[in-house]
């Protein structure tokens, strides 16, 4: 293990420095809960750096309101966050506070130009423990080189680390690296402990659309999720439509209901959308009070299908079936419950996921009726 055990067991806190966004959590927090359970001493501090930071205060609200905090302030395991860095001048508010910390121990996991953060991590922590990722480097790559310097370990990180693996064992593999920490495959699958009063909600939200039997026993209900950070991840609300269509025309889904989950910023575009098809028991959704909204609504749906985003790992962490709709690109972050997903792939290693048609996922989605 790269950090010794002795510091460890006599620290009593450690940072964490990470671009966390839900998906990465979803696996993550598994290890994070592993490491509490082995040093019960250190309380576990982490640095959600976004790296969405930017000077355009009109992008503040929805960066502010990130549900991932939501997640991350209800874990017991998860002691403070420092969620106030997606603006210049609480940076640099955030800054001061976790210098004063004097953190025995500063771990980055950033990926992304990790030898910055090799730099930010020596800044909080001067006189602290420092480990931190370390890419190749060649004898021109100054700027990264003298970064890597402030660490006193560094964890390889290759793009051949990837091959083959699933994230959920590259992140076992940091932790078992740096800590010691090792985890089974079975502790690696994704869980989330919904608090009762978002439970409440969705059950009250489902009553309110009617999405209900005789015998009070929800109905067919089916989550969408077209939404990713990027388009290239994303499917057209147009595919959505006419695959809402589609669905509706096939007698085994019945009156079925569709639940369409909508990023904040796209709810006015979504709504104008919906309203000009006028479809019968379609309703959108958006967790825009808190995170626990999300996994609540979807754990009462019969199938979740989504893009690659966050949604179809929290499908898993909820035991609902999902198809994933993925591109070729990246299949370390296929849903790691296999029994319980459904995969389609882009026909080309090249394509964005909008290049999978309505049949192939009605294809996919008569695999789970069967199944």
């Amino acid at each position: 293990m790269l950090i010794p055990q002795e510091l460890l067991q006599k620290s009593d806190k450690i940072l964490f420095i990470t671009h966390l966004a839900i998906g990465d959590y979803t696996y993550m927090q598994n290890y994070f809960r592993s490491l509490a359970q082995a040093y019960p001493n250190l309380k576990i501090h982490i640095w959600v750096d976004d790296v969405r930071r930017t000077r355009c205060f009109w992008r503040w609200k929805h960066l502010q309101k990130y549900v991932l905090y939501d997640w991350l302030r209800a874990c017991p395991f998860v002691d403070k966050i420092y969620d106030q860095t997606y603006r210049p001048r609480l940076l640099q508010r955030s800054l001061r506070a976790a210098r004063n910390e004097q953190y025995p121990i500063v771990v980055s996991l950033a990926t992304l130009r990790p030898h910055q953060y090799a730099r930010l991590a020596r800044y909080i922590a001067p006189k602290g423990f420092v480990a931190g990722m370390q890419l190749p480097t060649r004898f021109y790559h100054i700027v990264a080189t003298l970064g890597y310097r402030r660490l006193d370990v560094a964890l390889p990180l290759t793009a051949t680390s990837k091959q083959g693996r699933h994230i959920s064992a590259i992140y076992a593999n940091w932790f078992e690296q740096l800590f010691g920490v090792q985890t089974t495959e079975v502790e690696r699958y994704p869980f989330v402990r919904i608090p009762n009063k978002w439970v409440s909600y969705a059950k009250l939200r489902f009553m309110k659309w009617e999405i209900t039997k005789k015998s009070n026993q929800f109905a067919k209900v089916i989550f969408l999720n077209p939404y990713a950070k990027t388009d290239k991840r994303s499917w057209p609300l147009e595919r959505i439509a006419e695959l809402i269509k589609a669905i509706k025309q096939q007698d085994q889904w019945g009156d079925v209901s569709f639940i369409v989950n909508v990023v904040p910023e796209e709810m006015v575009h979504a709504k104008k959308f919906f309203d000009q098809h006028s479809f019968n028991r379609t309703y959108l959704f958006s967790a825009e009070h808190s995170f626990f909204q999300l996994p609540a609504m979807m754990s009462l749906c019969d199938v979740i299908i989504s893009v690659e985003t966050a949604v179809m790992h929290l499908a898993n962490a909820v035991h609902v079936p999902v198809v994933a709709l993925m591109r070729q690109k990246n299949p370390e972050w296929v849903p790691i419950d296999q029994q319980m997903s459904y995969l389609i792939m882009t026909p080309r290693r090249k394509d964005w996921v909008n290049a999978i048609t309505v049949d192939a996922v009605l294809a996919k989605l008569n695999e789970v009726v069967k199944g």
